[in-house]
């Protein structure tokens, strides 16, 4: 789709905002640096910024042989936003200022069998409520909630278009939203969503070229490519734990045989735990969080048994990230989410010395793995941002929106 003038506009904005939350206070002539913009371009969008109340003024600063240098920041009391991380295990939501702090957070937790539409609506619309109750917030604060689901979602009409764990296939989950949160609503996935937190605030920030392993439930990669999240032409990219692993092995939700996500997903590690000790205290029957806690206790205790799991998993892992990195040759691979950050260290180590194994040598001696260094939950900070995206873009508009976040 060729973009508009407004769309380059809006996107500038945002890049603007961006850089001022990244590096307030900061100049109007830091910012044209920064972003490669022109300084009058800089200039008139800091004013529109100023116009909208999402910065202010804070002084000057002597610059060599020259007038002093206005200095902005962003307001952080001047609206607030909302990210919701969607799991097939809890709904975790967090509500933030403008400089991304978070204010305040709430979680439910999913059980086997509370997947259909209206249960996640209401554990969703539930945790929302929670959260501005929590923060104090006027609900004409709220700038807007972004909303991450698993699977395929459609942006620009809010509809979860698949979700293989659910058996979701075009669900309007923003439809559906809308009837309990009155805020303007913005929709995309876990994969976008950690990308665009670790490329802001994390591994990812000041590189062009990353990979982010999203590990928990389900798998996949959110791409960042040329300094900017990859979507692919249906919104689609990243899909990586639906890439054939095993030819003709372990049945996938996806009505496809060995998927990356049926070796390396919290479900399937409990399967790798099944296979090496049917009858090992560490599983914990239908219950994927505790079975991986239990395992990462038992790793950092050298139990052999989570040992085993862990090296039987990260040689999978080690596999699948490998042709990450011979195809898409990035600076930096993060492994993110619930089941990375419950290993932590060993489950990376291992993992790096499975990637030694399988990656040419040239990609792979110009990448570095890492864990995520967000101390929050990125997927929320992420799905955050798009809230911020699409509220910018409203702005553009002169109007609201409701379910799309900004064209790229």
């Amino acid at each position: 789709m060729k973009r508009t003038s407004r769309d380059i506009r809006t996107a500038n904005r945002y890049q603007v905002l961006r850089q001022i939350i990244a590096a307030s206070p900061t100049s109007r002539q830091e910012l044209a640096a920064a972003t490669g913009l022109s300084v009058a371009t800089v200039a008139t969008l800091v004013g529109e910024l100023l116009g909208l109340g999402l910065i202010t003024e804070v002084g000057f600063e002597d610059s060599a042989g020259g007038r002093p240098r206005g200095l902005v920041a962003v307001d952080a009391s001047g609206g607030a936003l909302i990210g919701v991380d969607l799991a097939e295990t809890y709904v975790r939501v967090e509500l933030f200022d403008l400089a991304l702090n978070v204010l305040a957070r709430a979680q439910q937790e999913m059980r086997p069998g509370d997947g259909r539409p209206e249960q996640v609506v209401g554990h969703v619309a539930t945790a929302v409520g929670a959260v501005v109750a929590q923060a104090g917030v006027e609900g004409a604060r709220v700038l807007g909630a972004g909303v991450s689901v698993p699977g395929q979602v459609d942006r620009d009409t809010g509809v979860s278009a698949y979700a293989p764990n659910w058996d979701w296939h075009d669900v309007p989950l923003l439809d559906l939203l809308a009837e309990h949160i009155a805020y303007p609503l913005y929709l995309d996935n876990p994969l976008r969503a950690c990308a665009v937190a670790e490329l802001w605030f994390g591994a990812a920030r000041g590189h062009g070229d990353a990979v982010v392993v999203n590990l928990g439930t389900g798998v996949g990669a959110g791409l960042v490519l040329g300094g900017g999240v990859h979507r692919g032409v249906s919104n689609s990219a990243g899909e990586w734990g639906h890439t054939t692993l095993v030819l003709d092995g372990r049945p996938c939700h996806c009505g496809n045989r060995g998927c990356v996500e049926t070796y390396t997903g919290a479900p399937g590690i409990m399967l790798n735990l099944r296979e090496l000790s049917p009858d090992s205290p560490l599983l914990h029957a239908e219950d994927q969080t505790a079975t991986v806690d239990a395992l990462a206790r038992g790793v950092g205790a050298g139990d052999p048994v989570a040992l085993e799991v862990l090296r039987h998993t990260a040689r999978y892992l080690g596999a699948g990230v490998a042709g990450l990195i011979n195809l898409f040759n990035p600076e930096v691979v993060v492994l993110s989410s619930w089941v990375a950050a419950a290993f932590g260290e060993p489950l990376l180590d291992e993992v790096r010395s499975a990637v030694a194994r399988h990656a040419l040598r040239r990609p792979l001696a110009a990448t570095r793995i890492v864990l995520s260094p967000i101390p929050t939950d990125p997927v929320c900070l992420g799905a955050a941002t798009f809230a911020l995206e699409g509220a910018l873009q409203s702005a553009g508009k002169g109007a609201g929106s409701r379910t799309s976040g900004a064209r790229r």
